[in-house]
């Protein structure tokens, strides 16, 4: 599948220096992620695509295009992956409820996904693979786990479909660190089917889906049919970037049960963990309340843009929160950004002698200690005052200030094309 385009991406002399440090929620710990040197893994999971692109969709890949593009200032090569589950039930549910063919809903969302990416300046994943080509690595990788005897069928003579076995899982719950409880309450709220009969375990998550009338399925060793939603992503992530990457990422809604479930299969078949670090990404909300598909309060990125606001603005927006919190989107939101953008926009083009130099150190000091954007964005801030107060002029020292924006936040200061 075809990510988006590169944006022009400027290298800052001198780099930087350093280790991105996050505040890792498995081990509790903050601690330093990524290689001291050479090649950054991160494998961020990806729309279902029915409804993109909405707020908490670009908050989340806004941040994790931070860790992107952090990593590739320390002269780290990044290998990203991102998935797009391009079928699920929720994509089949919406296609039969809208008329369109579930391939047509998929293939426009996920082109206006792309669109959305590509204005808000995020760096494209090296690997972009949707569920349907992956069920040639979904089905290897079952072969893999009922070797292990890992899977197992549905004691359901109409529906024998295949599952994991979590009780074969070493060190199940060790993502999430919720009890059984919880987690049988998250699993039915999140896809999940505790309820069925036939499992082994309430919480055993789905790996083939055996073909029902209607529906798409495709062949496979252990029948025709289609994968689930946990073992697509273990599979891509396994292929694309091996066994303990440096970062697994997405929604904090993903903890449980999706990073738990993809975590447990890869570790059953490789021994080791799916990921060393995990970014979870706090939820936004509309005017108080929670922003989701279900409740239909969704802001999406396309409409902002459709009604004028600039993309850059919309980013800046996104920024201004770290990533740990959850928090809610207020129209004022984009009116600040707006005016924010502007004021960045008039001290780079005004040319004033604020010292640039310091600016990129105290960006990268906030990106450094656990993606502090918000600290980042006040340090822009400061330079842009000091450079509206500074009687000198220096276009060279508000370009490269321009340059530390772009090549470290994203937010492009010039209005021409990137």
């Amino acid at each position: 599948m075809q990510a988006w385009p590169n944006p022009t991406l400027p290298t800052l002399d001198p780099p930087g220096s350093g280790r991105l440090r996050l505040a890792d929620p498995v081990s509790g710990a903050v601690k330093a992620v990524g290689p001291e040197r050479g090649q950054a893994r991160m494998y961020v999971c990806g729309i279902t695509p029915y409804d993109a692109t909405h707020l908490g969709h670009a908050f989340t890949y806004t941040v994790f295009d931070l860790a992107n593009r952090v990593w590739r200032d320390l002269g780290r090569t990044v290998v990203y992956t991102q998935n797009v589950t391009d079928v699920d039930e929720p994509l089949l549910e919406r296609a039969a409820q809208t008329g369109v063919d579930w391939r047509d809903l998929a293939a426009g969302q996920t082109d206006l996904f792309r669109s959305d990416m590509t204005a808000l300046r995020v760096l494209p994943p090296l690997h972009y693979v949707g569920a349907v080509e992956s069920i040639s690595l979904v089905s290897g990788l079952l072969a893999r786990l009922a070797d292990r005897g890992a899977v197992y069928q549905a004691a359901d003579r109409e529906h024998p479909d295949w599952y994991f076995d979590t009780a074969a899982a070493a060190g199940f719950g060790g993502v999430s660190h919720l009890g059984a409880a919880a987690m049988r309450e998250l699993f039915a709220d999140r896809g999940g089917d505790p309820g069925r009969l036939g499992k082994r375990s309430p919480l055993d998550p789905l790996v083939w889906r055996l073909a029902r009338p209607g529906e798409p399925a495709w062949d496979a060793p252990v029948g025709r049919g289609r994968p689930g939603w946990h073992i697509e992503c273990t599979a891509i992530a396994l292929d694309t970037l091996g066994a303990a990457f440096d970062l697994q990422g997405g929604g904090s809604d993903l903890a449980f049960p999706h990073h738990e479930m993809c975590a447990a299969q890869a570790a059953a078949v490789t021994g080791q963990p799916l990921a060393q670090a995990y970014l979870h990404v706090g939820m936004v909300g509309l005017d108080g309340e929670k922003m989701s598909k279900s409740k239909g309060n969704l802001v999406l990125v396309s409409q902002l843009l459709a009604g004028g606001a600039d993309p850059m603005a919309i980013r800046l927006a996104l920024l201004a929160h770290h990533y740990g919190a959850d928090w809610s989107w207020q129209a004022a939101d984009l009116a600040a950004a707006q005016i924010r953008l502007a004021r960045w926009r008039s001290a780079a083009v005004g040319g004033g002698a604020a010292d640039a130099a310091r600016l990129a150190a105290e960006v990268r000091a906030a990106l450094l200690d656990d993606l502090h954007a918000d600290r980042a964005l006040a340090a822009v801030d400061r330079w842009a005052a000091a450079s509206a107060a500074s009687a000198a002029l220096d276009p060279a020292a508000a370009a490269s200030a321009a340059a530390v924006a772009d090549a470290l936040l994203g937010v492009r200061l010039s209005v021409a094309a990137s």
